[in-house]
């Protein structure tokens, strides 16, 4: 067996970062939609949201999901989306701001490694925090700032080689950080509205990446390694 053999196979990763760039943008189109249209008429636009974001996450791995992990980041958004057609609150847009943390935690859930329990209660926490973000951003717009950190992360992230190694990935995560900014200022501000749209964009991405970065930091794989000829050590 030579070292190449004992090295385990840690394999594609999701592309986080760009998940939350999609997910910034959406919500605040899909804010602003909620002042001018029915919650039931921007139903197709979330699912859209919604899938891009779990294709960002999932597609880059190079394996397709298993049916748990599928239920798993589908159900509470469906579940969710129900509540807003029956006018109990849009809180399907506040699921976003977690969707890709949510989605890098599943994509971590094997027969090989499970999902620990306490690391569902963290995200819920954190997600919670986010939300009291998102919300208060407009009377506190320090929180707004995270929207500026957009086009930043990935050109200092290009310093690492190893995000230097994917060009593809560090290409469209540069452009989709400049895009999000871009069109959260384009967005004009509806009639009567409290707050700028680029104000919301702002606190999504702020809450975004503070639950994005907590799921990154999670190991990978169980504390097991298992080598390339399926033996577990």
């Amino acid at each position: 067996m030579t070292l190449g053999d004992a090295t385990p196979n840690v394999g594609r990763r999701p592309w986080a970062f760009a998940a939350v760039c999609v997910m910034v943008a959406s919500l605040a189109l899909l804010l602003v939609g909620l002042s001018q249209v029915p919650a039931d008429q921007l139903l197709p636009w979330y699912v859209a949201a919604y899938l891009l974001v779990g294709a960002c996450i999932f597609v880059p791995t190079g394996k397709l999901p298993s049916l748990r992990q599928v239920g798993g980041f589908l159900l509470p958004g469906a579940l969710l989306v129900v509540l807003a057609l029956l006018n109990l609150g849009f809180w399907a847009g506040g699921w976003l701001l977690g969707l890709p943390a949510w989605g890098l935690l599943l994509s971590r859930w094997t027969p090989e490694s499970r999902l620990p329990v306490l690391n569902v209660l963290k995200f819920f926490g954190l997600l919670v925090l986010g939300l009291v973000i998102f919300m208060f951003n407009g009377i506190f717009p320090f929180f707004s700032l995270g929207l500026f950190l957009l086009p930043i992360i990935p050109l200092v992230r290009l310093a690492y080689p190893d995000y230097r190694a994917r060009p593809l990935q560090a290409g469209v995560e540069v452009l989709l950080g400049l895009a999000v900014v871009v069109v959260a200022f384009m967005i004009p501000t509806p009639e009567g509205a409290w707050s700028s749209p680029w104000v919301h964009a702002g606190g999504a991405a702020t809450a975004g990446l503070m639950i994005a970065f907590w799921a990154r930091g999670l190991p990978r794989r169980s504390k097991h390694m298992q080598l390339n000829n399926g033996a577990i050590v």
